[in-house]
C-alpha cells in the first residue's frame, strides 16, 4: 500500500552545490561593488537624499536583475 500519493513538494532534493557557491559569490561581489557605488555617490553629496536618492536609482534594478537571475539558475530549468 503506498501512502505517498499527496502532492509533491516543490523543494528539490539535490541541489547543485557549485551553481548554488557561484551564486553565492556573485552576490557578495555585487554586494561589495554595491558598497563601492555608495561611498561614490557619498563622496561628493551635501545631504542624505543626494546620496540616497541615486544610488536606490542606479543600484534598484542591478539587485532587482541579480536577484532574478539567481532565481532562474538555482531552480535549474524545473517547471
Amino acid at each position: 500500500m503506498n501512502h505517498n500519493t499527496g502532492r509533491r513538494l516543490s523543494i528539490p532534493f539535490a541541489v547543485n552545490w557549485k551553481t548554488a557557491g557561484a551564486v553565492g559569490v556573485g552576490l557578495l561581489i555585487l554586494l561589495y561593488g554595491s558598497v563601492l557605488v555608495f561611498r561614490a555617490f557619498d563622496m561628493n553629496s551635501n545631504s542624505a537624499s543626494d546620496t540616497i536618492r541615486p544610488f536606490v536609482i542606479t543600484m534598484g534594478p542591478v539587485w532587482v536583475l541579480a536577484i532574478a537571475a539567481a532565481r532562474v539558475l538555482l531552480r535549474g530549468g524545473r517547471g
